[in-house]
Formats: structure tokens, sequence, C-alpha cells
């Protein structure tokens, strides 16, 4: 198995930032086509646990649009041709709070590219 084969590491790349331009500019469609089509689908967030595709999307529709944030920090690494984990920390607008983002992403014939499990986390006070 080859870690981090450019060519792949590329296409994930582009697909995580495609990813976070969607949800910065709430562009629902794009968001869920990202995601993978499916009942097995995972989404846990703050004040969320959301199990299969439909949850995700009735939350996205519900929400009406994402907090804004900043990415501080992406880190993602791909795992042969097909799968791949990426982490990103970022800040969201009006606030010093660190967030976490992890997607695994696994290559979907005839889809591409689709985030199959997600989690997204503020950091806990340390103190």
């Amino acid at each position: 198995m080859i870690i981090n084969e450019p060519g792949v590491l590329a296409e994930v790349t582009a697909a995580f930032h495609a990813y976070e331009k969607a949800l910065m500019t709430d562009d629902i469609e794009a968001m869920g086509n990202l995601f993978w089509d499916s009942p097995n689908t995972i989404r846990l967030g703050v004040g969320e646990n959301l199990y299969g595709i439909e949850a995700i999307n009735a939350f996205r529709l519900a929400r009406r649009g994402s907090p804004q944030r900043v990415l501080s920090r992406v880190e993602i690494t791909t795992f042969g041709s097909d799968f791949a984990i990426a982490n990103a920390e970022f800040v969201r607008e009006n606030s010093d709070n660190i967030g976490r983002q992890s997607h695994a992403w696994a290559r979907i014939p005839e889809q591409g590219w689709r985030v199959v499990a997600a989690h997204v986390s503020p950091m806990g006070n340390t103190s």
C-alpha cells in the first residue's frame, strides 16, 4: 500500500477544499454530493449524532448555514488509492476557540471521493 501517493493525495485534497467551500457558502447540494449517499454514512457534530445521509441532509436544511470559520491546520493522509483521512483545526468567526473536524474519505465506485464518516467538535477546557 502506498501512503500519500501524490496523485491520490491531490484528488482528496481538492475534494476536501471543495467541501470546505460548499460548507462556507451553504451550498447544500455540493455538500450532499461530497458525502456518501448511504444509510451507513455518519456525521457526529457538536450537538448532534447523525446516522445516514437522510439525517445529515435534514440537519443541513434545518441549520440554514454553518458558522463561518477559518482553517488553521489541515492534515490529509491517503492509504492506497481508495481511502483517506482528513483532519482539520479551525477557529470560528468572532471566537478564539479551536474546533476540530475529521473526515474519512473513500473512493466510491462510479461516484468518486466521498465522505463516509465525519466528526466535528470544539476543544475542551484543558485546565
